[in-house]
């Protein structure tokens, strides 16, 4: 049997001889697969990894490595530099990132143990410096720590939850601290013991004759390997952005932007194809982090956004993944940031963000960039306006962030999409419980599968009120535990 399709699992009976007889097989050695392999070894299991590339990484290595952390008084990072966080406001805070459909099981879970989970990553080597960024950073690549990576001190969040800096990177300088946590985490999982096979292609699943699953086929060399898992199969592939087809159906905002995917290579949803072929329910496949750099420089948060009708639609205090969420909304593709000159820096490289106009006054610029006569103008005049008593009324930017744009030269930015940098990556995925057992469209169990990273849909599942370390908390967090379930279920399914 060659034709072998991620939607299609096949029979135990079509298995002509087991090449591997283990306890779990884990499919993606990422920050997820490797949690999940460490999860299920310190619960006894023998433990086999399969990844697609060379080596470990998948696309937490191209991230900048923040986890989101706090509760329980305040992380040692944390009381360190004088922040104390409680739980329920640490709680209550990713409810609100976790969107209309947080799952609060989940995130209570998560809000109580984010502490021994910052314990947990030290002891696999994971070594954070205790030190704090103040305002508004991303990735700065320092080697510091603790930065405010969300909403948090951002209208509507700061009105529930006290705000508390919980972006946690990785000790690395002058270069992304993803590839440097997933380094650490894979070097653990093979220390403890787990077996991993590189250059493994995960083609289908393997069940049994009442649907459970038995385990998996892979393709190593040129030819399938069949691994049976007698525990389980613990899906860690990744999300489905290289996936053309899966992106037109669940996610056709995209197509407003430039291919600026964020992925490791192999996010094609594979293993939410093989979870959806065996019955599980995959939910907000519509959901992307996707972000807009209009900071650093921190001087232009102190601008405003506009549509190409000259209208303010956002706060631009916000976390730039909210503030892209608001521009995809907008009508057309052209979204330009007003600055005056004295907030005014060169935008930084990457963000392909350039200069669209250049007035001494607002009017020049109105009508240089085109929008409709009065629009842009009125538009500023109203900000200045409230922005001179330290107020916004329309959209809450917080006071700290706010100033008129009275001082000449004036310019509009071009952040347009299919132009500026918007980098993406999928949220939606396989609905499971907070074990990473999978689930059905009814809320049945499938039997002897599991899924973590993005994969699933797990903490993080609202682009809108996404903050950055939130997926790779949920990859290491919920990794861990569905490595822990699959290794306590018995060959039998008990």
């Amino acid at each position: 049997m060659t034709n072998f399709s991620p939607s299609r699992p096949i029979s135990t009976d079509d298995v002509p001889a087991w090449d591997w007889e283990i306890d779990v097989a884990v499919i993606g050695f990422g920050s997820a697969g490797a949690c999940a392999a460490i999860g299920a070894r310190a619960a006894g299991a023998d433990v086999h990894i399969f990844e697609v590339a060379s080596g470990s990484g998948g696309t937490s290595a191209m991230a900048g490595g923040d986890i989101y952390l706090g509760g329980n008084g305040g992380t040692p990072v944390q009381r360190a530099n004088g922040f104390e966080d409680q739980t329920d406001d640490f709680y209550q805070y990713m409810l609100l990132a976790g969107g209309d459909d947080a799952d609060p099981d989940r995130t209570r879970i998560y809000a109580d143990a984010a502490l021994d989970h910052y314990d947990w990553l030290v002891e696999q080597g994971v070594t954070y410096r205790m030190t704090h960024l103040p305002g508004k950073v991303q990735a700065p690549g320092t080697g510091d720590c603790l930065i405010w990576s969300g909403n948090e001190d951002a209208w509507p969040y700061r009105e529930e939850a006290k705000p508390c800096p919980r972006g946690h990177l990785p000790e690395v300088v002058g270069e992304m601290g993803g590839r440097y946590l997933v380094d650490t985490l894979a070097a653990s999982a093979e220390e403890k013991g787990c077996v991993v096979h590189y250059d493994a292609r995960a083609l289908t699943l393997i069940t049994n004759a009442d649907r459970t699953v038995a385990g998996i086929v892979v393709r190593i060399d040129g030819a399938p390997r069949f691994v049976r898992a007698q525990k389980g199969v613990i899906l860690c592939a990744g999300g489905f952005v290289l996936n053309e087809d899966m992106m037109r159906q669940y996610a056709p905002q995209t197509t407003k932007l430039a291919a600026d995917a964020l992925s490791g290579g192999h996010d094609d949803g594979s293993g939410i194809r093989m979870g959806i072929g065996v019955g599980a329910a995959a939910i907000h496949m519509e959901e992307l982090f996707l972000t807009l750099p209009i900071y650093p420089p921190a001087s232009h948060v102190k601008g405003i956004l506009v549509n190409e009708a000259g209208q303010r639609f956002t706060n631009e205090d916000a976390y730039p993944g909210r503030v892209a969420v608001h521009c995809t909304r907008q009508p057309g593709k052209q979204i330009f940031l007003l600055v005056d000159d004295e907030i005014f820096e060169q935008p930084t490289e990457f963000s392909r963000i350039e200069i669209a106009a250049v007035g001494e006054t607002w009017d020049e610029v109105e009508s240089e960039i085109g929008v409709p006569e009065g629009s842009l103008v009125n538009t500023v005049r109203i900000h200045n306006q409230f922005a001179a008593k330290g107020e916004d009324p329309l959209f809450h930017k917080t006071e700290k962030w706010l100033k008129p744009l009275d001082k000449p030269p004036f310019a509009a930015l071009a952040c347009h999409m299919g132009e500026a940098f918007y980098p993406y990556f999928t949220l939606g995925g396989l609905r499971t419980r907070p074990s990473g057992e999978v689930l059905t469209v009814d809320g049945e169990v499938v039997q002897g599968l599991y899924a973590a990273g993005r994969t699933a849909c797990g903490l993080p599942r609202s682009g809108e009120n996404y903050s950055s370390g939130m997926s790779l908390g949920d990859c290491t967090f919920f990794g861990r535990m569905a490595g822990g379930a699959a290794a306590a279920r018995s060959a039998d399914g008990a």
